[in-house]
């Protein structure tokens, strides 16, 4: 392998060459649940609220909004000229 060459498909060699190639690529980029996480644990300043709390709070906005437009079709406001 330190060639250039690698070991024929299917060997043994093969085998533990893939498994260390994955072992080693997996813990130095800590995969992406690793990244959100770190995200999410970082001591950075700034609100801290957890996506589900994004998620009602945006659910509540688009409710209120869909709400607001609905009366605003129902009770017209009628001006006299």
């Amino acid at each position: 392998m330190a060639g250039g060459t690698a070991p024929p498909r299917g060997s043994a060699a093969a085998t533990a060459s893939l498994r260390r190639r994955r072992s080693t690529s997996g813990a130095a980029s800590g995969g992406a649940a690793g990244t959100m996480l770190q995200f999410y644990t970082d001591d950075g300043p700034g609100l801290k609220i957890s996506p589900n709390v994004v998620l009602v709070m945006s659910i509540g906005f688009i409710a209120f909004a869909a709400v607001l437009h609905v009366m605003g079709k129902l009770y017209v406001v009628r001006r006299e000229a």
